[in-house]
């Protein structure tokens, strides 16, 4: 059984997530699951972000619909992606090329087999009429060659690449999960340069923190922060039993630097 993935910003309750999902298994035998529908309205980099996140773990085969899609109803295209054996069915505004250059090189379709969409398509609702006909379509073992076509053009989303500044390391906060956990796109290699536990000063534009290279949250004690590599493999910033986020004031897409104390 194939795994079928949803993803989107409607929020966890409302009726659109399961209104997508009845539509996806009234056509195939996948298993469903959700990734979450609590992306903030409209927020595609952050959307991008959780797909990315997710792909890792997903076994050749599985089928992602991801649907934050603020031009809804208009002439934006319909995408087919296949990277790495795995499937992303989305809008064409970025969302879904983190998690497909993640898994290795996209082979972009243009969904255009109207077919394969429930009837009638709502102007206001594609997510249910045609990105999940289609992901269920493709989750039963329809090719993407054979509703699409090939895309000569479309809107490509990367994350930015943090890196080093002398001696020390800068990025930006990629997401804030629910503890406050800063997720940055620094590359997780780039922090082993700084021993365990050395001092470090962690800055935004709003705040510093003094903070410990950690491997994990609770190396530090409560209510301390700490620097460490993250299970994406990206560094992050935590403060064991409290916010990163609340001490820094921080928001996503905030820049970030990591220096020696």
């Amino acid at each position: 059984m194939r795994l079928l993935t949803f993803l989107s910003d409607f929020g966890s309750g409302s009726p659109y997530p399961a209104a997508m999902k009845a539509a996806a298994a009234a056509l195939c035998e996948a298993f469903l699951l959700d990734i979450s529908h609590d992306v903030p309205p409209g927020g595609i980099r952050e959307g991008a972000y959780l797909l990315w996140s997710i792909v890792a773990a997903c076994a050749p085969g599985t089928v992602h619909c991801a649907v934050i899609d603020p031009a809804v109803g208009t002439a934006r295209a319909a995408l087919g992606i296949v990277s790495g054996g795995q499937v992303f069915v989305g809008p064409d505004n970025g969302v879904l090329l983190p998690a497909a250059h993640r898994l290795g090189s996209p082979v972009v379709y243009r969904l255009v087999d109207a077919r394969v969409w429930r009837q009638p398509v709502s102007a206001t609702f594609h997510g249910r009429d045609v990105f999940a006909p289609a992901a269920a379509r493709l989750a039963s073992g329809t090719a993407v060659a054979a509703v699409g076509v090939p895309a000569d053009s479309y809107v490509d989303l990367a994350f930015p690449h943090g890196g080093r500044d002398g001696a020390a390391l800068i990025g930006e906060i990629l997401w804030i999960d629910r503890f406050g956990n800063l997720v940055t796109t620094i590359p997780g290699d780039l922090l082993e340069g700084m021993p365990r536990g050395s001092d470090v000063i962690i800055e935004t534009s709003s705040a510093g923190l003094p903070a410990a290279t950690a491997r994990t949250f609770a190396d530090v004690p409560p209510g301390q922060a700490a620097v460490l590599v993250g299970s994406d493999g990206v560094v992050e910033v935590a403060v064991n039993r409290g916010s990163a986020a609340s001490r820094l004031a921080a928001v996503a897409g905030m820049g970030l630097r990591i220096r020696p104390q």
